[in-house]
């Protein structure tokens, strides 16, 4: 066989490989799943809470099945939401992200936003994901309408955890959150919400939206019993198998999306350790819409009675 010919038809296979797999990628972009965990949080006793995290969910106003399934969560009947942040991918996405998340807006809850609820996402080689970070960050000078945003929830009675505290009493159980601004931009805060967590309650939960370590190490440190975090898109294109590759901050593949114990290596009833539980996300950057071996979630989460 010469050489050309040769050519050719190994450059043709690989042509058609390559769109064999971003019309997968593509397709399971849209494959919206609910994840579920259980995690021993609660007090001996106390009654099992539903907690609904979502994240990551890159709204644009045409992406109607994401909206539709987005919309029947609220059947789900969680006892409390929490939000970690990038709600938006347009302009004009606040009334479709309200409308969307409908009656869970009637369900307590607390949010933080994250980059993309600030800034209009932006065109991005994804290959440079897997580049050491060097802090740079991707922010276009155009804002998005983060503010409305903040009204929508804040008007439905949601907690703003920006750089904050918060208090939920939910089934006979009391909660005490803190929250962080996006690490991810540096706009958190970790000296406003330093300090013991609230020994008086039942329950003390840390949300941010991006799992920085600097982050996760205060929060286990000031006695939080669980974090919840986003932005890591679960690595977005992962190995077989959902192995991660990248995670877009410092906190290492292993842990991209899924329940963990942080620090990695401890346990239940360890000192200055929490649950983490990170979330893949339900959305992509609106300019590249595809996953692989990683399709886009919700988590129910079940807190149940500590051993």
């Amino acid at each position: 066989m010469s050489f050309l010919p040769f050519l050719r038809r190994t450059l043709t296979l690989g042509a058609l490989a390559g769109a064999g797999l971003t019309t997968y990628a593509a397709w399971e972009a849209r494959q919206y799943t609910l994840r579920r965990v259980t995690v021993p949080l609660l007090p001996p006793g106390h009654a099992p809470l539903k907690v609904l995290h979502l994240s990551d969910i890159h709204m644009a106003p045409d992406q109607r099945a994401k909206q539709e399934w987005l919309r029947g969560l609220a059947a789900l009947e969680p006892d409390f939401v929490v939000n970690t942040g990038d709600n938006l991918a347009h302009s004009r996405s606040v009334p479709v992200v309200a409308d969307a998340l409908g009656g869970l807006l009637d369900v307590p809850g607390v949010y933080v936003l994250g980059s993309n609820d600030y800034w209009v996402p932006g065109m991005r080689n994804p290959f440079l994901y897997l580049l050491p970070d060097t802090g740079a960050r991707h922010t276009s000078g155009r804002q998005l309408p983060w503010p409305e945003l903040k009204e929508r929830f804040n008007s439905a009675g949601w907690l703003d955890l920006t750089n904050g505290f918060g208090r939920l009493d939910v089934g006979g159980t009391s909660i005490a959150f803190a929250g962080v601004d996006d690490p991810h931009l540096q706009y958190d805060d970790l000296a406003r919400v330093a300090g013991p967590a609230d020994p008086a309650t039942d329950v003390r939960l840390g949300v941010t939206h991006a799992p920085y370590v600097r982050v996760l190490d205060q929060f286990a440190a000031d006695g939080y019993d669980a974090i919840i975090a986003g932005h890591t898109h679960g690595g977005q294109v992962c190995l077989p198998g959902g192995r991660a590759l990248t995670t877009n901050c410092d906190l290492e593949p292993a842990r991209a999306r899924g329940l963990h114990r942080h620090p990695a290596d401890s346990e239940p009833g360890d000192e200055a350790s929490a649950w983490l539980h990170v979330s893949a996300g339900l959305g992509t950057n609106p300019y590249v819409r595809i996953r692989v071996a990683c399709r886009p979630e919700a988590t129910l989460m079940t807190l149940v009675p500590r051993a």
